[in-house]
């Protein structure tokens, strides 16, 4: 069996594990087999073998023939992923409705109570953690900038400030609305403009020199997200970057530092 590293590769984009990918790619060269076979050919310890095969019977790739030995059958490619497709739609919808009922029932107010205990315990330089990829980076400011109550104040690129619109222009819209103060610094260019446009009535948007300043946001003088790369330098996957929750640093430190730089600057 010779099976290229590109499939192995494009199998586990998809989710699959490296014996998963192993056994499947097995399968699929012999059409239908033992899970002894397959552990010899894949060269899968034969402890893990059954219960992998399974894993993938559940996701459907693999369809089990109740004969005496099992035999599992390879279901063609096309086929296989299409069930595969469906069967993680039906997962996350299944998933998404229990969370949404978790979110609205009792449950929800004990671990809140459990949460704010946990904390009241927590040395304030604790509160800090790293944020690695992009997507993280705005799941982390989306909650902060959701819970805040005063003002909040942005640096960002030029690319940054069209993605900040993207990911939570609705969210800042909101907070906006009910009294928030909202400043964010950004090169101002064609490219961003429609951005600097949608902002109007929900932040006011001051220009900076291009290539400045980097990006970090402080919301209520005590958090801060801060961006450690560049993200013109890095793929959104690679992006890096450090959230706290620190009254010295996001107030007494960088707040002021803001407030001198954001006098300088011209509306855009």
């Amino acid at each position: 069996m010779v099976t290229t590293q590109v499939v192995y590769d494009a199998l586990k984009q998809i989710g699959l594990n490296l014996y998963e990918r192993k056994l499947w790619a097995a399968l699929l060269s012999r059409g239908n087999s033992t899970a002894g076979e397959l552990s010899s050919l894949a060269k899968v310890p034969h402890s893990r073998t059954y219960d992998v095969l399974e894993s993938l019977a559940q996701k459907g790739f693999v369809m089990i023939q109740t004969t005496k030995p099992i035999k599992y059958v390879a279901i063609p490619p096309a086929e296989a992923l299409e069930r595969a497709k469906r069967k993680v739609m039906e997962d996350a919808d299944v998933t998404a409705k229990r969370i949404t009922q978790l979110q609205s029932s009792s449950v929800i107010k004990e671990m809140e109570k459990i949460y704010k205990t946990g904390v009241q315990l927590i040395e304030p330089g604790e509160m800090t953690g790293s944020l690695r990829g992009r997507h993280m980076l705005h799941e982390q400011l989306g909650t902060v900038i959701k819970n805040a109550k005063k003002k909040i104040s942005i640096v960002t690129s030029e690319n940054g400030l069209s993605e900040l619109y993207a990911k939570h222009g609705d969210i800042m819209a909101k907070v906006a609305g009910k009294g928030v103060k909202i400043r964010i610094a950004a090169p101002v260019t064609k490219e961003n403009d429609a951005a600097v446009a949608a902002f109007k009535g929900i932040a006011e948007v001051r220009k900076l020199s291009k290539g400045n300043a980097g990006r970090f946001a402080l919301i209520d003088d005590n958090n801060l997200v801060m961006s450690l790369t560049d993200d013109k330098d890095v793929h959104p996957t690679q992006d890096l970057a450090l959230w706290t929750q620190s009254e010295h640093v996001a107030g007494v430190l960088l707040g002021p530092l803001f407030d001198c730089m954001w006098k300088g600057l011209a509306s855009s």
